[in-house]
């Protein structure tokens, strides 16, 4: 049900849900993301002074918040690079209306802050982590990092009081041997592991439908042998389907942005380093709100370019993918994390 303050776009889709990239740089190089030869020494990240400051992402999220998003997820390229994340989550929690903070990492640094941006106000994260397998994983993350690291960043961040969940992109070729060993391991720790569907994000990762492993084929491989019952969405736009095993009610989901294709209740909105907002994870153009905030613009101003934006808004690229869109320019996944 829309409640008062709710924007709604040309879907009938309501704005619920803003993702923060904070920063555009990792310290990884997976090929679905930041392959290496692109993303190397002599790439262009942007500059300091092009990024935004917290002052101005807090203000951003405080008009946000008035169009009736509730849910913000912190992501980059990696948050956890972005020095002083922990006064921008604490700044965050303060804006009301705003009921959940999560954040995407790819656990490399997690150990060192995860007590920190808990006492900050972070409610939950999120850990990409592809196989449990050293030399696999190494290979995929394009540097070499242990698994081990992710595993222990992992521990701590429950230790804390973190909520965590695990992500894990299967290609066919690469990581599907991964599938069965990374669902007994975190069903065993009582942790939700989902599985995302490689996607056609950015322009360089190599995308093709050959490489995709539908959830399906996940879900059937995972009856094999556990036992799995379906569970009810929690909220309007909640992106994977989740199951239940049977024997200890820990959960399992699947992100099937290609097979399944959730358009048509995706409340997301992304705002990227720089302060462009997004409206759709394969968007090409983003909506530069970084210069009304550094030239003046009141907050009802920006309010209104926000509904303005929302309000026209179409997309729904999954549904309609295919060769058509394959020769679209899009917005590279470092930029406006997944």
């Amino acid at each position: 049900m829309q409640t008062e303050q709710e924007i709604v776009d040309q879907l009938g889709r309501p704005l619920r849900d803003l993702r923060i990239s904070v920063t555009d740089r990792c310290n990884f190089r997976c090929r679905y993301c930041m392959p290496e030869e692109i993303f190397g020494p002599d790439y262009a990240f942007m500059s300091k002074e092009s990024i935004l400051s917290f002052e101005e992402i807090t203000r951003l999220a405080r008009i946000f918040s008035g169009l009736g998003v509730d849910k913000i997820r912190i992501t980059g390229g990696e948050p956890l690079l972005r020095r002083g994340l922990p006064q921008l989550i604490a700044e965050i929690r303060r804006i009301p209306g705003i009921e959940d903070i999560a954040l995407t990492t790819n656990g490399s640094l997690l150990g060192k802050q995860a007590a920190e941006l808990r006492a900050a106000g972070l409610d939950r994260i999120t850990v990409s982590l592809d196989s449990l397998d050293d030399e696999r994983f190494g290979g995929m993350n394009g540097v070499g990092f242990p698994v081990a690291t992710v595993l222990e960043g992992i521990r701590k961040a429950t230790e804390a009081g973190l909520k965590v969940k695990m992500n894990m992109v299967v290609q066919r070729g690469v990581n599907e041997q991964d599938i069965l060993p990374m669902a007994r391991y975190f069903k065993e720790r009582g942790i939700q592991l989902r599985f995302i569907e490689f996607m056609d994000v950015g322009n360089s990762n190599g995308w093709k439908l050959d490489s995709v492993v539908p959830s399906a084929e996940i879900l059937r491989l995972l009856r094999t042998e556990m036992r799995l019952e379906a569970a009810e969405p929690e909220r309007f736009g909640e992106v994977a389907e989740r199951y239940r095993y049977e024997d200890c009610g820990t959960e399992v989901g699947f992100i099937s942005s290609v097979s399944h294709a959730f358009c048509s209740t995706c409340t997301r909105s992304r705002l990227s380093a720089d302060g462009k907002l997004y409206t759709c994870l394969f968007s090409g153009d983003g909506t530069d709100l970084r210069e009304p905030l550094r030239n003046g613009s009141s907050d009802e101003e920006i309010d209104g370019l926000i509904r303005s934006v929302w309000g026209a808004r179409t997309d729904r690229y999954s549904e309609i993918r295919g060769l058509h869109t394959q020769k679209q320019t899009k917005v590279e996944m470092s930029r406006i994390g997944g």
